[in-house]
């Protein structure tokens, strides 16, 4: 089956990219057309702590002290009721691990965060915008919604026309963070193949992308034996991932899969199976399978 047809059948719409690291044979529906990235832009963040680690200008195991003014719930720490103590690694770790929005604010806080688009420019991708973190995406979401704070946001958003949506930030790509498919697997392939910074940066993010605990978009569609590294992006009605497949005679294949589906919710299998079904479909391809 195409990607097209996986994407069709699975009833969402779709834009993928993937792209062989070792030869740069590529395939893909929409690869460039922009797509709002939302947490994929977590690659982006700790591949600028990694090589400030190693450059040695942070300590990874510099402690840092999350209060009740810096959590933004979901996921890890953003859910704790109390005070939480942390090393820079560790924030790093559920950065990748859980996606936690809470953890990744305060890391790009202290890493600096006109650095992160600054590090995209440097490796070329010129079309991937990084419009601050987790905070000003939710509070850009609260204003545009005129919420005061997330209890409120979650009793005024399902009450939303899907026109009224459209126009919220986060859901366009020329107003919030967004790449492209191809800008993303270029990313992907920069750090697989240690030119994304010193190699040691570009393998500790490899290790801790390896580390991510959601498994039911690409994961799930790869058979035992390849391992499958990626960090995954959701918001209401958007479903994507971006990773990379290594099989076991060598061959390593960068993705980035996006759908977005009529319904407002975030939390849909059947649309997680379909990114995976399209990447392993667009893996076919460049493999002649």
């Amino acid at each position: 089956m195409s990607i097209i047809e996986v994407f069709a059948n699975g009833g969402v719409e779709g834009w993928l990219h993937a792209r062989d690291i070792d030869s740069d044979r590529t395939a893909g529906v929409r690869p460039d057309e922009a797509v709002v990235i939302s947490s994929i832009f977590k690659i982006l963040l700790v591949l600028e702590f990694a090589r400030q680690v190693t450059a040695g200008v942070l300590d990874p195991a510099e402690r840092i002290r999350l209060r009740a003014g810096d959590r933004l719930g979901g996921w890890g720490t953003g859910g704790c009721a109390d005070d939480v103590e942390l090393s820079l690694r560790d924030l790093a770790y559920f950065t990748m691990s859980v996606s936690d929005n809470t953890a990744a604010d305060v890391l790009m806080r202290r890493i600096g965060p006109d650095l992160v688009p600054m590090l995209a420019a440097e490796l070329g991708l010129t079309r991937t915008r990084v419009l601050g973190g987790p905070r000003e995406m939710l509070e850009s979401m609260f204003a545009d919604v005129g919420a005061r704070d997330d209890a409120e946001f979650a009793r005024i958003f399902p009450a939303l026309t899907g026109e009224q949506v459209a126009t919220l930030r986060v859901f366009d790509p020329e107003r919030t963070t967004s790449s492209t498919p191809a800008e993303i697997t270029r990313l992907l392939q920069l750090i697989w193949r240690d030119a994304a910074g010193p190699p040691a940066a570009c393998a500790m993010v490899r290790a801790l992308m390896s580390r991510q605990m959601a498994w039911t978009r690409l994961a799930a569609a790869f058979p035992p034996g390849v391992r499958v590294t990626g960090k995954t992006g959701t918001l209401p009605g958007l479903h994507m991932e971006a990773g990379v497949a290594e099989f076991p005679d060598g061959g390593r294949y960068a993705l980035a899969v996006f759908a977005r589906t009529r319904d407002l919710v975030a939390t849909r299998l059947d649309v997680d199976l379909v990114l995976g079904r399209a990447a392993r479909a667009a893996v076919a391809e460049l493999r002649g399978e």
